[in-house]
């Protein structure tokens, strides 16, 4: 189980975009994921008239590291961190550190 995934609302606790939140996209692999918004850079796109994608500079959301970011709180309004817990039917779940507050329900 992993401690971020897709659809988690996330905040950049490290690097140019530390302070913006987002919502992760994709999960790219283990230690890489894709925040909407986040860590966007300008990519030079040829054009290809087969098709009819025009060219130019676009943005593009490229990858950030998972070190890099932490699971939003909305009680704490921070980032936090994130464990795992066994509740009594035997789910595993994850839960935020500070308050054992469950994030999955």
């Amino acid at each position: 189980m992993q401690k971020i995934k897709k659809g988690d609302d996330v905040i950049v606790i490290a690097g140019k975009d530390k302070g913006k939140r987002g919502t992760v996209l994709r999960v790219v692999d283990e230690n890489k994921l894709l925040v909407e918004n986040i860590n966007i850079a300008r990519k030079h796109k040829k054009a290809n008239p087969q098709v009819g994608e025009p060219g130019g500079i676009v943005d593009q959301a490229m990858p950030i590291h998972v070190s890099n970011v932490a699971l939003y709180n909305p009680q704490k309004g921070s980032g936090d961190r994130v464990g795992f817990k066994i509740l009594e039917d035997g789910r595993k779940v994850r839960v935020f550190k500070s308050n054992s507050e469950v994030v999955d329900v």
